[in-house]
């Protein structure tokens, strides 16, 4: 995902293939659960769509599963007679910088093609600050935005609206082997702390070579890592409205120092992890080395895998853990909808997007393409937890999601961050480089 990342980061064609992994077997969705939550188009808002009809585009990058997108649109314009949506294939999520660049090229044309599109998560703020995004608040109500994830409408909402819709959510995880905690004892760790008392403990024992295994290399994902550390002491990189830059504040710094204290003084993470990304850090996990690693979805199905996995059914997914009197927090990824504020069939476009944001198309994305669901009662649907129980576990997971700065900015600010925090992890003067942090952040959102 622009970040590649739910995400984050290896090469996300990997992490996307992989992702597929668990649903290529399940084979076509039985066509018939649909949820009652939803009848009639899925949801709920206070005006537009439904009335409009006509010819509308969609633009969105490609995704492979047991359907297609062209499946999917093909199956909503079966499904009614007023509105014929033309699909507009983008690349994968993989080649992400030449899907911003299409989409970019496309809507700062103004002339309203594509009316809908896909868009990575920390590209929303970029395309509403540029004017090119529709809010849908008069859309979508309170009780309509009550129905996603908190972090997900948090993401989609830029300078107080809304102006993308939730489809689909990655967000970072812990893994744990089941085995070693069992032997010695151990229950699956809530708080920091509780992991590194449990990390020191396995490798202390000789059971495994590494206790903790998480991403630190300069790139996109070691801003997925920092959010989740600081949030879950109770900071933040930046305010909710995008002006008030946190990362020096004490909670950001408390947490960065036990990023670095993982490889030094608690010494239960290599030094490696400063030039990790997703891949290098999934590795030795998969090959039991490690008793615990912070990754995204696509590491169970590669855990599970006997051709290259050495625990495979030995490892078990959990929220990520918090400091004390924090709570779990974990970076999001993921795509999501928007509509081109140019569209000259704003109905048909709002009445596409309910559909594709129903439960019923949220289940089919989630069986059918291996998508995680944006909306919590989807998780429950007893067609996912037979089908792809692993996904069905998730939605715990995901309650903590928790978007990375949201900021039109955002291209500046995450390299101001990466270079930042990466020199204050290798130099070892965390208050002083977030300090600088926190001045370049400031001159690129007051710019």
């Amino acid at each position: 995902m622009g970040d590649r990342v739910g995400a984050g980061t290896a090469p996300q064609v990997e992490r996307r293939d992989f992702l597929k992994l668990g649903t290529l077997a399940l084979g076509s969705l039985a066509g018939g659960s649909l949820l009652s939550a939803c009848e009639g188009g899925g949801g709920g808002g206070t005006s537009g769509g439904g009335g409009g009809g006509g010819e509308i585009t969609f633009a969105s990058a490609r995704f492979f599963g047991t359907s297609t997108m062209d499946k999917i649109v093909a199956d909503y314009n079966a499904s009614q007679n007023k509105v014929k949506v033309n699909y507009q294939e983008l690349p994968p999520p993989s080649s992400s910088t030449e899907v911003h660049q299409q989409l970019v090229q496309r809507l700062a044309r103004r002339n309203g093609n594509p009316d809908v599109f896909t868009q990575d998560v920390i590209w929303i703020a970029e395309f509403a600050g540029a004017g090119w995004a529709l809010p849908l608040d008069q859309y979508f109500d309170d009780a309509a935005r009550k129905e996603f994830f908190p972090g997900l409408i948090q993401a989609c909402t830029s300078g107080g609206k809304l102006t993308a819709l939730p489809w689909f959510v990655d967000s970072g995880m812990l893994y744990y082997r089941k085995d070693l905690l069992d032997a010695a004892g151990l229950q699956v760790p809530k708080t920091w702390p509780e992991l590194t008392d449990a990390a020191k403990k396995i490798t202390g024992d000789g059971k495994t070579k590494f206790g903790f295994l998480w991403q630190g290399k300069q790139a996109e994902v070691l801003v997925c890592d920092l959010v989740e550390f600081i949030h879950s002491n109770n900071g933040a990189i930046l305010s909710p409205d995008g002006k008030t830059v946190q990362i020096a504040d004490p909670p950001a710094v408390q947490a960065v120092q036990f990023m670095r204290d993982t490889f030094t003084s608690q010494g239960i993470s290599p030094k490696d992890v400063l030039s990790w990304d997703e891949e290098p850090s999934r590795r030795p996990f998969t090959a039991g080395q490690a008793a615990f690693l912070r990754n995204w979805s696509y590491v169970y199905n590669v855990a599970q895998d006997p051709k290259g996995s050495q625990v495979v059914d030995k490892v078990g997914v959990a929220p990520l853990p918090s400091f004390e009197g924090g709570k779990s927090a974990a970076a999001l990824g993921g795509y999501q909808y928007g509509v081109n504020a140019n569209s000259k069939n704003k109905d048909a476009a709002i009445d596409f997007l309910r559909w594709m944001s129903s439960p019923e198309t949220q289940l089919r994305f989630a069986l059918e393409m291996g998508l995680a669901p944006t909306r919590p009662a989807v998780f429950d649907e007893a067609d996912l937890k037979k089908k792809n129980a692993f996904m069905a576990k998730l939605k715990d997971v995901f309650v903590g999601a928790t978007p990375r700065p949201v900021t039109p900015k955002y291209p500046q600010v995450t390299l101001a961050i990466q270079s930042g925090v990466s020199r204050a992890l290798a130099g070892g003067d965390i208050a002083s480089g977030l300090s600088g942090v926190k001045q370049e952040i400031e001159r690129a959102v007051g710019s």
